[in-house]
């Protein structure tokens, strides 16, 4: 392959991705979209119950009670409000995106991005290595692929391979996986409850484990509550569950929210269900040396009891079943990715050319996940606090979301409580856990540095989408006849009276020698949010005494006027001049207040515009400063 040929191919679908207001996925009822969100949320049943005992130890079945009442009565409520306030799957990066006007909103959305990325990635690398480490263990597993470092390196590989190749969210796939996940893990858990019913004598050896280390209830709660930080990773399936909503059948918005709280609902009941139970046999049933690093129940504590109680046979089905939904989960975490960073990064102009093509992107995805495993040695338990932590941030930021939404109403007492609840629990898990925090600074870093580079070098692109006029604002560009539609450029809110109009309009005649008979209109440029990338730009005109006046509003003034000019060159066949006078101040501040303010040093940056826009000399609008 020639390298005009890999390039062809590495960017061949170069286009933007599927964003907020474009059409919509088709869309499958939502018990179908829950396996689909399930692989994700459900597969944490393969590593769950080994790191709640390494983090709690015998009183692993009640801090696990604590994270199922935070995910029923506390995560549920809140999801089912963002579901409300965010019907097309922005979920809460979008609200708080919208609480947070202008630059303030795009900075804490790069920031999240970064703990989003975090999120995901860790799903990718943490998903494979509890895949490696259930095939390692598995005694029909050849010899020669017995390091859980390359199974896990060469999951992941596969994983980008399958994207490389091209790849479809197959949510039949994921029904009938996360199907057999379930009912797999429903055989082995009865199987387990029954053999702890006919050897009562193990629960009692289990009581007297945990009264020996903590003989009053008081401290058992207490110490739950301290732990909960360390289990938060149960509450991963949220924040997917809303982004997917646009897959959710329904007939009207209304119903489509409905349909996402069934299946928040239903996904939480199950989740709920199996980690009581599978927390209570895994602690009763294997020994607590198991769990320890390089131990056979270590990140496949269910699998260890699949193969103990049906046999090796048995158990191979549920170690198959488990790594193909592990594997899956890391497939659901990339396609996130490759949706959510160029739902916001081209939208702010923040990426570069080639991010808006998928098979870049998951190049670099895939070196960082290597990066990632190298730095957690491919360990499960070690990349419990990185996860826990992306995790948690995104919960916390719903959270204070819906509380500020709410804050008006009745319910922001409820939620501020939650809200409290997750700050104090991501604060904690950070604490405990740095790994996680680091991590993501990498990612914000890495975005934010990536995301203003390429903010700066595609300032000059030609970023309006469209221009429309009003009627008033085509007649008076029509009346200049077969002359050149000439344009001086004004800042609007300087001060517009027929004798200061006079003055600016007789100093460009005096100064560019245009006789009296030439039309010439004034140009307004009302400056809005400089943090947008694109708009479409609305031109309204007027009249004051014998001057014509064309007003607009747009983020950015020189390439909102570079539009402008070859919107006007395309409707009359004729090239349109524009006249400024030269900005004043330190050209270094004037690009900032360029990049930053959508202003600056208007008239170069405004042929600098033209001249990429426009190859063809003859045809580009003319510039005259003064």
């Amino acid at each position: 392959m020639t390298k005009l040929g890999l390039s062809d191919w590495l960017l061949a679908d170069l286009k933007l991705p599927k964003g907020v207001h474009s059409v919509a996925e088709p869309v499958h009822p939502w018990w179908a979209v829950m396996c689909l969100t399930g692989v994700d949320y459900f597969s944490t049943l393969g590593y769950q119950p080994g790191i709640a005992f390494l983090a709690a130890g015998f009183l692993s079945p009640f801090a696990t009670l604590v994270l199922v009442l935070v995910t029923l009565f506390a995560a549920l409520p809140l999801y089912a409000r963002v579901a409300k306030a965010s019907p097309n799957g922005q979920g809460s990066i979008a609200m708080l995106e919208r609480l947070f006007p202008e630059w303030g909103g795009k900075i804490f959305v790069l920031v999240l991005l970064g703990f989003a990325t975090t999120d995901f990635i860790i799903t990718m690398t943490l998903s494979a290595a509890d895949a490696a480490a259930h095939f390692i263990h598995n005694p029909f597993a050849p010899h020669w692929l017995s390091s859980q470092m390359f199974v896990t390196l060469l999951i992941l590989s596969l994983l980008g391979i399958i994207f490389l190749k091209g790849f479809r969210e197959a949510i039949n796939i994921a029904v009938v996986l996360v199907g057999a996940y379930l009912l797999l893990n429903a055989v082995v858990t009865v199987r387990a409850l029954i053999e702890v019913l006919r050897h009562p004598i193990r629960i009692e050896i289990w009581k007297n484990e945990v009264f020996a280390q903590h003989p009053n209830w008081i401290g058992i709660v207490a110490i739950c509550l301290l732990l909960f930080p360390r289990l938060a990773l149960g509450l991963s399936g949220f924040e997917t569950g809303v982004a997917v909503m646009p897959l959710i059948r329904g007939e009207n918005i209304e119903e489509r929210v409905r349909n996402t709280r069934k299946l928040l609902v239903t996904a939480a009941c199950i989740m709920s269900v199996f980690l009581i139970a599978t927390s209570f046999i895994t602690t009763v049933l294997i020994p607590a040396a198991a769990f320890a690093e390089g131990g056979e129940a270590n990140g496949r504590a269910m699998a260890y009891l699949a193969h103990q109680y049906f046999g090796n046979a048995f158990g191979s089905v549920y170690d198959i079943s488990t790594i193909l939904i592990l594997g899956f989960a890391g497939a659901s975490a990339m396609a996130g990715l490759l949706n959510l960073i160029p739902r916001y990064l081209p939208r702010f102009g923040m990426a570069p050319e080639w991010a808006r093509a998928s098979r870049p992107l998951v190049l670099v995805f895939v070196v960082v996940a290597f990066f990632v495993t190298a730095r957690f040695h491919a360990d499960v338990d070690a990349q419990g606090g990185a996860y826990a932590t992306g995790v948690l941030v995104l919960i916390t930021s719903a959270a204070c979301a819906v509380t500020i939404s709410a804050w008006k109403t009745r319910a922001r007492w409820p939620f501020l409580l939650v809200a409290l609840i997750f700050v104090y629990t991501t604060a904690m898990n950070i604490w405990e856990r740095p790994e996680g925090l680091k991590i993501s600074c990498f990612f914000i870093a890495s975005i934010m540095f990536t995301s203003f580079i390429s903010r700066a070098t595609r300032s000059t692109e030609l970023r309006i989408t469209g221009v429309d006029l009003t009627h008033v604002a085509q007649c008076l560009i029509h009346d200049s006849g077969e002359e050149p539609v000439r344009l001086i450029a004004r800042r609007p809110k300087a001060i517009t009276s027929v004798e200061n109009l006079d003055r600016i309009e007789g100093l460009v005649r005096k100064f560019q020698g245009l006789p009296e008979h030439a039309h010439i209109l004034f140009l307004e440029v009302e400056r809005t949010d400089a943090s947008e990338f694109e708009e479409q730009l609305k031109v309204d005109g007027a009249t004051l005494g014998r001057h014509c006046i064309l007003h607009l509003r747009s983020p950015i003034v020189a390439n909102s006027i570079a539009a402008l000019l070859i919107h006007i060159e395309k409707v009359t066949g004729r090239v349109p001049h524009i006249y400024f006078k030269w900005t004043e101040g330190n050209p270094v501040a004037n690009i900032f207040r360029f990049l930053f303010l959508g202003e600056g040093d208007v008239a170069p940056l405004t042929h600098e515009v033209l001249r990429k826009a426009v190859p063809d000399i003859e045809r580009r609008p003319v510039v005259h400063v003064s």
